[in-house]
């Protein structure tokens, strides 16, 4: 994305007849939150000075420690493609780090809480960590009420064009203004089940790459919603068929390059790679919490469509956890098959980081690849190989997490607190449930 002055914000916002300003954030559940001003405020923004209730907002503060400040980073500067109405000016938004008023930066903010791992990286002599996300999600059609409904408007499958994929013209709408915004697509398909389909861009720095998601997501509703549908990023939205993921390829940098490659080591992999890998497995379970933060996250983690329930890796092999795609050089990475895309990603990058420096801090050893189809692999033959399972539900991620202190430290003292305090109450809530399918196997049965 491009770099902004403050002069340049204010001249572009004239220039472009910008009126209204979004000033985006991320709560701690990931949902974007925004507080919308007119452009007449925009001093007061760019002066830091813009304040907002900060109690409304889902794990932030109690009532009486309400107010908050937004500070805008002038980085993510943007003019959305769409005037408010006809003729009315356009939209423009800034992403904001969360402060407390006395100018520190709030500890339940996502975004600030991932710049405090950031430094723990650089003072070890890294200088990024990239991501690259592969997003999916399906599209619904919505009804004379504009409503989501589960009718698909199309029959495809993984690669497939018009006629069978009837969401081309909006997904092509969707990379249209995604490149009008600074994105450089790489790729945009259709997935596997019917109504499901994928666009992935180049890779970034953690801080924009989830700015990007963000951003993304936001676009791809809007842009849905035109087109008569409906875009949703929850994971498993149909039984039957393949859920969705957000598969993140991972990097860490140096001033010397990719501290993942050694044209001399094996599989051209460093020795920081292995480490990195290693503490990734060994803290799988515990961040599993955060990169399948929901219920329905599980109903996607279960063998027989394409998502990984072990925790293993391998350098072709797409049954495992993770994979270490063929790419090397500047593009060598760790491919984390198990995200969805109703992580948080502020969050989610987070942990991972924590958990890779923890393996590279104790210099741990990663086992040897598994370039065998796991799920043809029998329970025994899965234990004498030391492959394990990841939580099979939302109470197990939690209780893994809840004895992981380097992930918990990852999301620091108030996020876990309020993460964790969320989450309870969102299992108790859907283990409370009396289901379709319980009526259907055991009201006449019993």
């Amino acid at each position: 994305m491009a770099k902004f002055t403050r002069k340049e914000v204010e001249e572009t916002s004239k220039k472009e007849n910008v009126r209204f300003l979004r000033l985006m954030f991320t709560d701690i559940l990931g949902v974007i939150k925004n507080v919308e001003v007119p452009i007449s405020q925009l001093k007061k923004v760019l002066d830091n000075e813009l304040m907002f209730d900060g109690s409304s907002i889902e794990g932030f503060v109690r009532i009486e420690e309400s107010d908050m400040y937004l500070r805008p980073d002038l980085d993510t500067w943007l003019i959305f493609p769409w005037e408010t109405t006809e003729g009315s000016g356009k939209i423009a938004r800034l992403i904001c780090d969360v402060y407390n008023p006395d100018g520190t930066p709030f500890a339940g903010d996502p975004r600030s809480n991932l710049k405090r791992t950031l430094k723990e990286m650089k003072e070890l002599g890294f200088t990024d960590f990239n991501l690259g996300p592969e997003p999916e999600f399906f599209l619904f059609k919505l009804d004379e009420k504009d409503e989501p409904t589960l009718e698909l408007n199309d029959a495809g499958g993984y690669f497939d064009l018009a006629p069978t994929d009837l969401g081309e013209n909006c997904r092509r709408d969707i990379v249209l203004q995604l490149e009008d915004l600074g994105f450089e697509i790489e790729a945009s398909h259709h997935e596997v089940a019917p109504g499901q389909h994928e666009i992935d861009w180049k890779y970034a720095s953690a801080i924009e790459a989830c700015d990007n998601i963000q951003t993304f997501k936001l676009i791809v509703k809007t842009v849905a919603r035109k087109h008569g549908l409906h875009a949703t990023f929850m994971p498993k939205p149909l039984y039957g068929v393949n859920g969705s993921g957000m598969h993140f390829n991972l990097s860490l940098f140096t001033k010397d390059g990719n501290a993942f490659y050694d044209k001399d080591g094996d599989m051209e992999l460093s020795e920081t790679a292995r480490q990195f890998l290693a503490g990734i497995l060994d803290h799988a379970r515990a961040f599993t919490a955060i990169v399948n933060p929901t219920v329905n996250s599980y109903k996607r983690l279960v063998p027989g469509y394409e998502a990984p329930v072990y925790i293993a890796w391998s350098g072709r092999n797409r049954s495992p956890l993770i994979r270490v795609p063929q790419s090397r050089g500047m593009s060598t990475r760790v491919e984390l098959r198990s995200v969805d895309p109703s992580a948080n990603p502020y969050l989610a990058m987070a942990v991972l980081l924590k958990a890779g420096l923890d393996g590279i801090k104790k210099e741990m050893k990663a086992p040897e690849p598994v370039n065998r189809n796991i799920y043809a692999m029998s329970e025994k033959d899965r234990h004498e190989n030391g492959i394990h399972d990841l939580p099979g539900t939302l109470q197990d991620a939690l209780g893994y997490l809840a004895n992981d202190s380097i992930i918990k430290d990852g999301l620091g003292g108030h996020i876990y607190e309020n993460f964790m305090n969320a989450k309870k109450i969102e299992w108790s809530a859907f283990r409370e449930q009396v289901t379709e399918w319980e009526r259907d196997q055991y009201l006449k049965m019993y």
